[in-house]
């Protein structure tokens, strides 16, 4: 899988990101937002689950993805269903 070039820049095609690159205060702001949040405690033990999670099913490259389940169970699912369930449909 190639690595995403784009990744960490600020020139994404949401309108959130243009307007985070128009506006460096604001983009300064969400950066120092962002830095709090996630480093919570709360935060941090679901970055700890998540993580043993995936280290105890082997997961590296076997194009599965962990999913979280309505019940807030995690269960592995492909990756392509995993992350095409809440987006917007193509328009034709």
């Amino acid at each position: 899988m190639a690595r995403n070039k784009l990744a960490g820049k600020i020139n994404g095609k949401s309108k959130s990101s243009k307007q985070y690159a128009k506006n460096p205060k604001s983009r300064k702001k969400k950066l120092e937002y962002d830095k709090k949040y996630s480093s919570s405690e709360e935060r941090k033990k679901y970055r700890v689950k998540l993580n043993l999670f995936n280290r105890k099913k082997g997961k590296k490259g076997d194009g599965k993805d962990a999913s979280h389940t309505k019940n807030g169970k995690l269960v592995l699912e492909g990756q392509s269903k995993n992350r095409a369930r809440n987006r917007a449909k193509k328009k034709d």
